[in-house]
């Protein structure tokens, strides 16, 4: 009969099991949506990612945002825009202040040469196309005959008699419509004459465009007084966010405004250079305004992924009115496909590095927001600002949520995600997550890495009648499986010298509490070495006194208790004790397997109550084992009192 828990046990007991809700849970922290429980879960959740927020106050600031920057972008847009700026001008600014010329003749410098360039640009393009307009008719003939050529091509083929049969159903149709038409009379066709104002609009014109210069105005001014007062505005805000995490917000604002600068510097590099590439290209071709393609060229992979297609698309359809025959409009989507690759797989893996990424489904979802919002300018600059607060997220503990939802960074470790399967009963997909791992990691950190953790979380919602029935034994099946098929990769290795060479150590595996310390046993059982090891895994559910019966008949020479975490340390213990009362030779390892609580007055008590050896993970447990073969522990071990003498095992080096 166990004895009375001892205070300092029960303490114990309560550090192996986290309380639920709390951070040191994170087994199983807000992972178990599918129970009855559920619903407060994702309420928890929501709660936890959002900053504790109450539900309608932040939908309610959400709107609000949402109504400042569409109706705010006037003023909104050229801050924006002034800020990217000021990050990309940044690293620029700092490398000539280092050749001693002072810091606002750098700034004046640097504004003064980028904005001349991007006004001479914006000028040549202003009149290229202009020019371009007046010109579009002359290319009429040869698009004409492309398309003569095309109908060449297709005759007889299935699109023909496709277009015949509509051509023909509409032409029934036509006629049915044709007598109705012919019965009505004749109308009166009522011409007005716009009356033309005497007056030039002014008004009209020269609206937009003051509008337009304030904005350049007041974006040359933003971005000179934000490269001037960069330090004032860092010093502000780390007095915003207090001094007494001054260390952290230091090292947050230096590392985020670094990966920041260097994404917009190397992806405002990559794409001017892939706009001059497109200019110089379709100029040596021969197609007209070169420099306008290459400039949309260069603006349109701002936009990911359609950018630099769009921007294809329109030179390739000019090339077909441009140039007679088929061989030069060819070499021009030749040309962009070439640059295309070669930017993708060359140029940004090696120019970004690692700098901050954005997951594709979030990038598109934010590029459609910014377009919503500012039209064509939230196009282009949809992705610059996703970067920016994607960055920001990952170190404002107030905007976590948005590095959480948008980063292409994994979230969620391959251990919950295993067990989120296996919740949703997904046998294939759980089993290609232990594949996937094994494949890129090795069989030996599946275990401790992908199916201890599992385990822990299943027990965790099991102590909480968080599985239903059909689940738990789901779980335990499939892991089961999971454990014998990779134990079964080894057996043809290890057949043929299992025949001739004897295994020296028994072991007897003696689960702590239930089956899911019997499944981490065979765990274990996986990673030993069949040729040297032999280990007897009990059934679960046994009594202290059938343990202690079945080593001496067996005569094991070790005992390894498993004792996967949460909970079972009182009872590990207990059969400590008598193991050890019973056989004073016998060595006993304990696995405490995903323990969460303090771990060196738990390893104190075990140790004190007769165990060699604790350890805290299956390789750790497998050293242990590994290093206790390797001692000289005599022919036998006796029983020091028993009502039976029992002979005991023998480790045979």
């Amino acid at each position: 009969m166990i004895q009375e828990r001892s205070e300092k046990e029960r303490r114990l007991e309560a550090n192996s099991k986290p309380p639920v809700g709390s951070r040191e849970e994170s087994p199983g922290q807000g992972h178990n949506l599918t129970t009855a429980d559920g619903r407060k879960d994702l309420i928890t959740a929501f709660g936890a990612v959002f900053g504790h927020l109450p539900v309608l106050i932040f939908l309610s600031t959400l709107v609000f945002a949402v109504t400042v920057l569409y109706f705010g972008q006037a003023v909104l847009i050229p801050v924006a825009f002034s800020l990217l700026l000021t990050f990309v001008l940044s690293p620029l600014v700092d490398s000539l202040e280092r050749t001693h010329i002072g810091r606002v003749p750098s700034i004046i410098v640097v504004v003064f040469l980028t904005f001349s360039v991007l006004a001479s640009i914006g000028w040549l393009v202003s009149v290229q196309i202009g020019t371009l307009a007046g010109e579009l008719p002359s290319y009429t003939r040869n698009i004409k005959q492309k398309v003569v050529d095309l109908r060449h091509v297709g005759r007889g083929s299935a699109i023909e008699q496709v277009q015949k049969t509509v051509d023909e159903i509409k032409g029934e149709m036509d006629s049915v419509e044709s007598p109705a038409k012919t019965k009505e009379g004749p109308r009166e066709v009522i011409v007005e004459v716009e009356k033309s104002s005497t007056f030039w609009p002014v008004p009209t014109i020269t609206g937009p465009l003051l509008e337009r210069l304030a904005s350049v105005g007041l974006a040359i001014i933003l971005v000179v007084t934000m490269l001037i007062d960069r330090n004032d505005l860092r010093n502000r805000l780390i007095r915003l966010i207090g001094y007494g995490r001054i260390a952290v917000t230091t090292k947050a604002l230096e590392d985020a405004g670094a990966r920041i600068s260097r994404y917009l510097l190397m992806q405002s590099i990559i794409n001017t250079g892939y706009g001059l590439a497109v200019g110089i290209g379709l100029f040596l071709l021969g197609l007209p305004y070169a420099v306008l393609w290459g400039f949309l060229a260069a603006v349109m992979r701002f936009v990911p992924y359609i950018g630099p297609w769009v921007a294809a698309s329109i030179p390739s359809a000019l090339a077909l009115g441009a140039f007679e025959g088929w061989f030069w409009p060819i070499m021009v989507v030749g040309m962009f496909v070439f640059l295309e690759l070669l930017t993708n797989m060359i140029l940004e893996p090696l120019l970004y590095g690692d700098s901050a990424g954005v997951s594709k489904v979030a990038l598109l979802v934010s590029i459609a927001f910014w377009t919503w919002i500012w039209g064509p300018i939230g196009l282009i600059m949809a992705t610059p600002l996703t970067v920016c607060l994607v960055v920001l997220g990952k170190y404002v503990p107030q905007l976590e949520y948005i590095a959480v939802l948008m980063s292409d960074q994994p979230i969620a470790d391959k251990n919950m995600i295993f067990y989120q399967r296996l919740l949703a009963m997904d046998r294939d997909e759980a089993a290609q997550i232990v594949e996937k791992y094994v494949e890129s990691q090795g069989p030996e950190q599946v275990f401790d890495e992908i199916m201890v953790p599992a385990l822990n979380f299943a027990r965790l919602d099991r102590e909480r009648d968080g599985l239903s029935d059909e689940q738990e034994e789901f779980i335990l099946q499939e892991t089961r499986a999971i454990v014998a098929h990779l134990g079964s990769q080894n057996t043809s290795t290890v057949a043929t010298v299992k025949e001739v060479v004897k295994p020296c150590v028994r072991i007897l595996g003696c689960p702590a509490r239930d089956d899911i310390d019997e499944i981490a046993l065979l765990m274990l059982e996986q990673l030993l070495d069949a040729t040297r090891y032999e280990i007897d895994v009990m059934g679960a559910g046994k009594l202290a006194s059938e343990v202690v019966a079945e080593a001496g008949e067996k005569q094991m020479g070790l005992v390894c208790i498993a004792a996967l975490q949460p909970g079972g340390l009182t009872y590990t213990r207990y059969l400590c004790r008598r193991l050890r009362a019973q056989f004073s030779d016998l060595k006993i390892v304990v696995g405490l397997w995903g323990f969460q609580g303090e771990l060196e007055p738990a390893r104190k008590v075990l140790l004190s109550a007769g165990a060699d050896h604790v350890g805290t993970s299956l390789l750790e447990t497998r050293e242990h084992i590994s290093n206790l073969a390797l001692l000289d522990l005599g022919p036998s071990f006796e029983p020091s009192a028993a009502p039976a003498r029992a002979a005991g095992g023998q480790l045979n080096l």
